[in-house]
């Protein structure tokens, strides 16, 4: 470093509420996406298997994760937003993106594909930086034991 460069520093606090804004955004992007298919998982699981017609993919390998799509990105997004079993919301919804990620890619839906990679560098990002969440009820509940 030249001696006339500022070091970029990062305070811990504004790593913290950086992170709590990141999972309380994604957490609702997620939640919501739960919610609106919550109600109709037959009508959500029957245009999944329309989607996949076609291909050399038996309809079960397709409908039984089409049901739990929903189911997970509900209950995580909540337990995202309210900071309840963080990291494992974390680690349910970064699982979920395995098989849809091999679904775009099966329809070759490219752009897709490249939007849940995003979904995975955010999950990344909460998982690794998992020990900046201390505005949770988990940190409230670990520290109240304490």
């Amino acid at each position: 470093m030249k001696l006339n460069e500022t070091p970029i520093l990062l305070r811990r606090q504004d790593i913290i509420l950086a992170y709590t804004l990141l999972r309380l955004v994604f957490g609702i992007n997620f939640m919501v996406h739960g919610l609106v298919r919550i109600g109709n998982i037959p009508g959500f699981v029957a245009s999944q298997v329309a989607l996949y017609e076609g291909l050399p993919v038996p309809e079960f390998m397709i409908s039984i994760p089409a049901f739990f799509i929903p189911i997970v990105e509900l209950i995580s997004g909540v337990l995202m937003i309210i900071g309840l079993q963080t990291r494992n919301a974390i680690i349910a919804g970064f699982t979920l993106m395995l098989p849809l990620m091999f679904g775009v890619c099966l329809l070759q839906k490219w752009d897709t594909a490249s939007s849940q990679l995003i979904y995975c560098i955010v999950f990344f990002i909460l998982l690794s930086g998992y020990s900046f969440n201390y505005l949770s009820v988990d940190s409230w509940l670990k520290n109240r034991k304490n």
